[in-house]
This record gives C-alpha cells, structure tokens and sequence, in this order.
C-alpha cells in the first residue's frame, strides 16, 4: 500500500533554509546539493528544493511512495485528477510527478528503481 513518505518544501532561499532547517531537525543532511537539501527524520524523507526547480512552487509537496509514479499519473487521472508535473526522472533511479485533486490540492507520487 503506497505510503507518504517524502515532504519536499519549496524555498527561495536554499541556504538560509539549509541553517534553519538543520537547527529544526538537529541534524545535517544526507544531500546537500545546489539542486535539493534532503534530511531523514525518523524514516522519511524531508528536502528542500530551490523554487525554480521544485516541482510546485505553491508550499510542500506530500509525496506517495508508489511503485510506478508514471503508471500511478494514468490511474490518477483516469480517477479525476489533474497533472501539475507529469513523471519525471529526478536522478538516481527516483521518478516524481505531482497532481492535483478536485479542489486543486496537491500531492505527489515517488518511485524508485534500483540500478
């Protein structure tokens, strides 16, 4: 069953989130990357991803880990749901996309393959 496990926050300012975020979480991140900022808190996964390349600039994303994130977009939206990011490939074998619901609140799903 797909489960949220990723929170990417969107920031204008990556290194002044980076400072404020690790005093937050008491602890460093395990990427620190111009591109993404990426801690683990007790099993999930919270980044910070630079506006210009998050994939919603809105405010947090959710994300489901899902075994397929492009099959996942189809059977999403064949339920009702809008693309705001079709499945992308993000690096490292993770694949991310973000839809939105009816009332136009997002979620997105992530998935990884090995490899």
């Amino acid at each position: 069953m797909p489960a949220f496990q990723t929170i990417v926050v969107p920031v204008s300012d990556l290194e002044s989130a980076k400072r404020i975020y690790t005093a937050a979480l008491g602890a460093e991140p395990h990427t620190d990357q111009s591109y993404y900022v990426g801690y683990n808190v007790d099993g999930c996964e919270f980044g910070l991803a630079p506006k210009a390349m998050a994939n919603h600039p809105t405010g947090p994303v959710a994300y489901l880990d899902v075994p397929d994130a492009a099959q996942g977009v189809q059977d999403l939206v064949a339920a009702g749901a809008t693309v705001v990011q079709d499945a992308t490939e993000v690096g490292g074998g993770t694949t991310v996309a973000v839809l939105a619901d009816a009332d136009g609140n997002v979620f997105g799903l992530r998935s990884y393959r090995a490899g």
